[in-house]
């Protein structure tokens, strides 16, 4: 019976799930906002009223974790496919392909070969016939790989003009209609983190009102335009930053001639290619620095998704956090803030902030991965996913039409009872057993006539 009680709470809580649901409406047009390198505590760090105001009418996400490398390129590439970096392909800033012998930089990034491993979900949206656009997102200006609408990387393009744009584009027009998916980048508070390090309080204050206020904007033109209430917003960021120092520099040539390796990328994360015997190029950078672990690629740890691609080099080298890898005693400190570091490190985690129809309103979530987002967005647009690493286990919670069970705590409450249930019914039997016994009740002695009877003698 207990066990009947168990599995009709769960079925039910299932049946109550599935019917919200089916009581969700029909999909409505999502935006996509990335603010680069806004670092998760900054949300504690500095005023944020416009940022507050929007997730105070919808979900905030205290903490992303992102993908390894927890670089710009892999990172928002994992935002729009939910994979891994050695799944999607776009593994680092700097990458060599050992079957084409080409080599992949931020400025020369727009062969498709690079990004032909995943498909993101703007082309996933526009083969379920929607318009789709993409404002200057990485990777969405390669050819023959473009949203409906899109602008390649410009920096002198100010968020402004960027929303603009895109806002005619999800607005559409008596000839098109309005894109249902829409992803827009903005490069702040990531140069300013570079240029001046995390920890500057004053220049990285100035750097997230500017964030700030252009978040202001953006929700004042979706009020103006009347898309405010009517559209899906996701703002979230790419990853983290670190601070780093000239006191914490990792010099390679102390170690062994740049002549014993080819150099693909270099920091917070080296990647090289050993030019002569590479157990003993390995064997000396092993032995570096205290603040350098070296791996042979099929060492690198599971954990960090970064080992089952041919572009991943035969020898990574990570920096802990705040270490910086350059080549030469002569070499300086290239920024004084920087990121790529073990995706691990609360330092490299990004934010997510959602709003809408779609969404809850005043809920908060400690931690996601971010490879779960492009499942989530698949959800709301009701679009195939294609094969990712995300679940939408735990981003279903955000939603407003679904009920969240954490089903954890709700399986440990049910077996609990179960437990103190039993032990009750065990102690009533045990005490009803030990129970002593009353005066025998009167009972007449069957005396056989045939006996003789010694006392009538």
């Amino acid at each position: 019976m207990l066990l009947k009680i168990l599995v009709g709470f769960l079925c039910g809580a299932t049946a109550v799930a599935t019917e919200n649901n089916t009581a969700h409406q029909g999909p409505v047009p999502l935006l996509l906002v990335s603010f680069d390198g806004f670092r998760a505590d900054y949300l504690q760090r500095f005023p944020m009223p416009n940022l507050k105001l929007l997730y105070s009418q919808g979900v905030l996400v205290e903490q992303l974790t992102n993908v390894f490398i927890t670089k710009t390129f892999p990172n928002h590439y994992s935002l729009v496919t939910g994979l891994y970096a050695e799944s999607h392909g776009i593994l680092a800033s700097s990458m060599y392909d050992p079957v084409s012998h080409k080599h992949f930089t931020t400025s020369n990034d727009t062969d498709p070969m690079w990004w032909s491993e995943a498909q993101p979900l703007w082309l996933t949206a526009l083969d379920s016939g929607y318009k789709t656009a993409a404002m200057m997102w990485p990777g969405s200006d390669v050819v023959n790989r473009t949203a409906t609408h899109f602008l390649p990387y410009n920096s002198d393009v100010t968020f402004q003009q960027r929303l603009g744009n895109m806002t005619k584009w999800l607005l559409g027009n008596e000839k098109e209609q309005g894109v249902m998916f829409a992803a827009l980048y903005w490069e702040e508070p990531d140069r300013s983190g570079h240029m001046f390090g995390p920890d500057n309080n004053t220049a990285m204050g100035k750097a997230l009102k500017e964030v700030d206020d252009n978040i202001g904007l953006l929700m004042s033109e979706l009020n103006r335009t009347g898309l405010w209430g009517r559209i899906n917003v996701l703002i979230t960021s790419d990853h983290g930053m670190a601070q780093c120092s000239a006191d914490r520099l990792i010099r390679l040539d102390d170690c062994l001639h740049p002549d014993n390796y080819t150099q693909v990328d270099l920091t917070p994360v080296a990647a090289l290619i050993p030019n002569k015997d590479p157990k003993a190029v390995f064997d000396l950078l092993n032995k570096c620095h205290p603040h350098m672990t070296a791996y042979v690629k099929k060492a690198i740890p599971d954990r960090l998704h970064y080992r089952n691609n041919e572009r991943i080099q035969p020898i990574i080298l990570i920096a802990d956090e705040g270490w910086t890898i350059v080549h030469r005693k002569t070499d300086k400190l290239p920024r004084l803030g920087d990121h790529g570091y073990d995706n691990s490190l609360p330092s490299m985690h990004p934010f997510l902030a959602a709003t809408g129809p779609s969404f809850r309103q005043g809920y908060r979530i400690s931690s996601l991965q971010s490879v779960d987002i492009y499942p989530l967005m698949c959800h709301l647009l009701s679009v195939p996913a294609q094969p990712n690493n995300g679940t939408l286990t735990q981003a279903r919670c955000m939603l407003a039409a679904e009920t969240c069970w954490d089903v954890p705590l709700m399986v440990g409450l049910v077996v609990g009872v179960l437990l103190v249930l039993t032990t009750i019914t065990f102690l009533f039997r045990f005490l009803s057993y030990r129970r002593p016994s009353g005066p025998r009740p009167f009972q007449r002695l069957q005396v056989d006539d045939d006996d003789d009877d010694p006392l009538l003698e």
